[in-house]
């Protein structure tokens, strides 16, 4: 299983209505593409304090890497992905994917 974590450095003017729509899109997403599940996302509520401005994140479960690819190819999906970079600081710059292979 692969296990798809994005971390995003929303601009302090971006509501939490506007991230709870593109997450909302993002976690249709996955409910509709095959091998895609577990969508969970939000702002974190860490005790630590220590986002460092990653405040909202979101993870998606995928059943392997091509599973992973076909998420990552489609059209929504690039759409949702640049309503993400719009809205972080600095574009992609403030946003961080990891992949694990768990």
């Amino acid at each position: 299983m692969i296990r798809h974590i994005v971390l995003t450095k929303f601009k302090p003017d971006v509501s939490e209505d506007t991230i709870r729509d593109i997450y909302d899109g993002i976690s249709g997403l996955a409910e509709a593409l095959p091998g895609a599940a577990n969508f969970t996302g939000g702002r974190s509520e860490s005790p630590e304090q220590i986002e460092r401005g990653y405040l909202h994140g979101f993870v998606i479960d995928f059943d392997n890497w091509d599973a992973l690819q076909t998420y990552a190819d489609n059209e929504d999906h690039k759409v949702l992905g640049g309503q993400l970079v719009a809205n972080a600081v600095g574009g992609i710059d403030g946003i961080l994917v990891l992949d694990l292979d768990v």
